[in-house]
């Protein structure tokens, strides 16, 4: 943009990307120095180095960089250790070069990045100013084309806290500065990773054809359970999910049961493959998708609002979201016990809602949902967690002489034809809610229900789901009451489509 006469406030200045040691072996980071390589433009990529990711960092990229600078060249000669020869003043060229000729002789032909056509300089010291500084400014001074400086830093540095902690402090709860202790309530149920993690080891334990497979997020997703367990069959495919896609696709193609476990978001990157390598070739791969639904502290970037809807409309795909913990143990099962091609089944961030959870998950009939309370007049179909705040609701609107029938949908697709067709039949209105964006479950109920011509008949058909809008990070309470999908929220709508609600509200 710079080059082509751009504008941005402020004016357009260096271009300048900083990557860690762990994103940078997704394959769209090679894509672009590949592609900076070729234009020969000038712009800087500074490589954070601190041998941390979320998880530590696996691979061998992961261990190439070590190689990069564990070596002694790096240890003697850092100070002069800077990388391009001809980017440095005069007086150091000569030291420099002796230390890049003894870098170069770790690798054959230089460093990766010279291969793809970047000047490379380091590894150099982040923490050490009087070694940083300078290279920075020397580079954007004498730079013209692509260069990228290899930043060797440690995560957490300066905070005794961080530095000490496993996860150097990754996305913590409230904490106390001076201590680095979280502050975090007790929980009351487990949380529905740790009930998915448990549920799969138990398979695999009875099941050796079960694998696993995660990108870069075995601690976040559970795995690191399955890991320890069974390591042989856990393989953690660093932050590169459309590889991650692929390499569950091969390995269901090679009669293994694989569970590729991601966040919904983070699927979002391997969609392509999902299609075309698991999708159309009717592979049995499991997903298994955390973070459904809103994260509250991870926020928009996490929020799994739209996997029910990209996956929906799917030839071939079972698509299931489970409504308590419970339910997930029976999903888990299911999806092991299902090889007609892909399923996916997804459950929320946080705990669950504190029912008992059986010891043995039990396969579901696919595209069956069920009925949980009998009632007249409108009908509430859930799908996923909000099934609770449902209950909620209705208890509420019993106080009122309402009593809605509740049904949990647990299929999205193949849909429960037979369970929506009765509801919308015995009912005078039916009302879908979802923790997902427009598109999703509601959109597969309406095109149902206007293929069969229920419409014509005059029934009132409501979808409750995620606003059109990114919901800034706060509590997932908060965050569900900007959506409006919390039980106060459902109460509301129930009274506007028996269109009794501006009573209630007079007189309240």
């Amino acid at each position: 943009a710079r080059d082509l006469g751009g504008e941005a406030p402020g004016g357009l200045g260096d271009a300048i990307a900083v990557i860690g040691d762990g994103s940078i072996s997704a394959g769209m980071a090679f894509e672009a120095m590949n592609n900076a390589g070729h234009l020969k433009k000038r712009m800087f990529v500074i490589l954070n180095d601190n041998e941390m990711s979320i998880a530590p960092p696996v691979g061998a990229l992961s261990s190439y960089l070590s190689r990069l600078y564990a070596e002694e060249p790096f240890q003697d000669l850092k100070t002069a250790a800077k990388g391009a020869v001809s980017l440095l003043p005069e007086p150091f060229r000569e030291g420099a070069k002796r230390a890049k000729d003894m870098l170069k002789g770790m690798t054959v032909g230089g460093t990766l990045f010279e291969q793809l056509g970047f000047s490379y300089l380091g590894p150099i010291d982040g923490h050490d100013m009087d070694q940083l500084l300078p290279v920075l400014r020397t580079v954007q001074t004498r730079a013209t084309g692509p260069v990228l400086i290899h930043v060797i830093t440690k995560k957490g540095k300066g905070y005794a806290p961080a530095e000490a902690a496993r996860d150097k402090g990754h996305a913590t709860a409230k904490f106390d500065v001076l201590t680095g202790e979280q502050k975090k309530s007790p929980s009351n149920a487990p949380s529905y990773t740790k009930v998915f993690a448990e549920s799969l080891l138990k398979e695999a334990a009875a099941d050796d054809k079960i694998c696993a497979v995660t990108a870069a997020m075995p601690d976040g997703t559970g795995l690191n359970q399955f890991a320890e367990r069974y390591p042989s069959r856990c393989f953690d495919v660093a932050i590169a999910e459309q590889h991650g896609v692929t390499f569950s696709a091969a390995l269901a193609a090679g009669g293994m049961k694989p569970f590729c476990t991601m966040y919904s978001t983070f699927l979002q990157r391997g969609y392509d493959q999902v299609v075309h390598d698991v999708a159309i070739q009717r592979l049995p791969v499991r997903f298994a998708i955390d973070r459904a639904g809103l994260v509250g502290a991870d926020g928009a970037t996490h929020a799994g609002a739209f996997d029910t809807a990209y996956l929906s409309n799917l030839p071939g795909f079972t698509v299931m979201a489970a409504a308590d913990e419970a339910e997930l143990v029976h999903m888990v099962a299911t999806a092991v016990a299902h090889d007609e091609g892909p399923i996916a089944f997804r459950f929320p961030r946080g705990e669950g809602v504190g029912v008992e959870i059986p010891e043995k998950g039990i396969p579901l009939e696919i595209g069956k949902g069920r009925i949980i309370r009998e009632g007249k007049g409108v009908a509430i179909l859930s799908f996923g967690t909000r099934l609770k705040e449902v209950e909620d609701a209705c208890d509420a609107l019993a106080a009122k002489g309402i009593t809605p029938s509740i049904a949990n949908a647990r299929f999205a697709k193949p849909l429960d034809r037979d369970l929506i067709l009765q509801l919308a039949q015995d009912h005078e209105s039916l009302i879908t809610i979802e923790e997902g964006a427009v598109g999703g479950f509601g959109s597969h109920v309406a095109q149902l229900l206007a293929e069969e011509g229920v419409f014509d008949t005059g029934l009132k058909y409501r979808s409750m789901v995620l606003p059109d809008i990114f919901i800034d990070q706060s509590s997932p309470r908060d965050m569900y009451a900007v959506a409006k999908l919390n039980a106060e929220d459902i109460e509301a709508k129930v009274l506007d489509t028996l269109g009794i609600a501006s009573i209630v509200s007079k007189k309240a």
